[in-house]
C-alpha cells in the first residue's frame, strides 16, 4: 500500500513509547498518488518451492486474502461495529474493514515481511526482529494516517486509545529485553475456500525454522479461541490473555510466545 503522496502539510507529536501513543494530523492533501515501489529493508528467510514473498503491487491481492479470512473476527470488527456507525450497511463496514488491511498490509510491504502460499490462498504479515512500522514515513506512505478520518469518533478511541497502546504494552511486558530482537506474526489468514491445504503451515514454519537458527523468540497474538491449540503444535506457549473492553462484550487477545528450537544433528531442523 506504500504511496507517494503529494506535498502535505504534517503535524506530527511523537511521545514516548512510539506511534502507538502519537497524535497524527494531516492537512491539504491531495488524493491522487502512486504506488511506491520501495524495497523492505527486514531479512529474508530463505524460500522454498511455495513460499513467496509479497510485492508492492500486489498489496490488493494479499490484503483482500486476510480481509476474508477476519470477516468475521471480534478483533478486526472491534473499530467498526461501533454505536456511532449503525447506520452504515454492511457494504460500508466491509470497504472500511478492507481498507484497514490494505493500509496494514502495505505498511508490513515497508518495513515488515508479507509472504503468500497458494496463489493468495493464505497470507501472512510479519514484523522481522529490529523492525517496526512505527515511524512517520510508514505511516505517511502507507496510508494508515488516513484511519485518523475514516474510523468514527468511537472507533478512534477504540483504535488508538486501546487497541495499540494495549498491544504495544502487552508485547513489551512479555517479551521483556527480547522485544526488539524477536519475531512478531501480526497477521496470518486463509480464505475460507483454501483451508485445509497446510498453507498456514507453511507459511509459519517458514519463519520459525530461520528464528530456530538464529535463536530468536516468535511472538502472536490469537483473536480466535479455536487457534491457540493449533499454534501449540508448532512449538508456541500461552502465556496470558488481555481483554478490549470497550464493546458491550471484553473481546479476548491470546498471547503466545515460541521458544526457539535446538538444531538437530546435522544442523537442520
Amino acid at each position: 500500500m506504500a504511496k507517494t503522496l503529494a506535498p502535505v502539510a504534517v503535524s506530527f507529536n511523537k511521545p514516548k513509547g512510539g506511534l502507538n501513543h502519537a497524535n497524527l494530523q494531516v492537512n491539504d492533501v491531495k488524493t491522487s498518488f502512486r504506488i511506491l515501489q520501495q524495497k523492505s529493508s527486514a531479512p529474508v528467510p530463505p524460500l522454498d518451492e511455495d513460499v513467496r514473498v509479497v510485492t508492492a503491487a500486489e498489496y490488493k491481492e494479499a490484503a483482500l486474502c486476510l480481509a476474508e479470512a477476519f470477516a468475521e473476527d471480534d478483533v478486526a470488527r472491534y473499530f467498526i461495529d461501533v454505536p456511532d456507525r449503525e447506520h452504515w450497511s454492511e457494504e460500508d463496514k466491509w470497504n472500511l474493514h478492507l481498507e484497514i488491511l490494505e493500509y496494514v498490509t502495505y505498511a508490513h510491504i515497508l518495513k515488515g515481511l508479507v509472504t503468500t502460499v497458494g496463489e493468495f490462498g493464505a497470507v501472512a504479515l510479519w514484523m522481522p526482529p529490529g523492525q517496526n512500522m512505527d515511524d512517520f514515513w510508514t505511516i505517511l506512505r502507507s496510508g494508515m494516517w488516513r484511519l485518523n478520518y475514516r474510523l468514527s469518533a468511537e472507533g478512534k478511541r477504540r483504535f488508538f486509545n486501546e487497541f495499540l497502546p494495549l498491544l504495544h504494552d502487552t508485547k513489551h511486558a512479555a517479551l521483556g529485553e527480547h522485544d526488539d530482537d524477536s519475531w512478531y506474526l501480526v497477521y496470518i489468514g486463509t480464505k475460507p475456500q483454501a483451508r485445509g491445504k497446510g498453507y498456514c503451515r507453511k507459511l509459519i514454519e517458514h519463519v520459525t525454522k530461520q528464528a530456530d537458527r538464529d535463536g530468536r523468540l516468535v511472538y502472536l497474538e490469537s483473536s480466535n479461541p479455536a487457534n491457540p491449540p493449533i499454534y501449540r503444535k508448532f512449538g508456541f506457549n500461552d502465556r496470558r490473555t488481555v481483554h478490549l473492553q470497550r464493546a458491550e462484550k471484553n473481546v479476548e487477545l491470546d498471547i503466545m510466545i515460541r521458544e526457539p528450537k535446538g538444531q538437530e544433528k546435522g544442523g537442520k531442523n
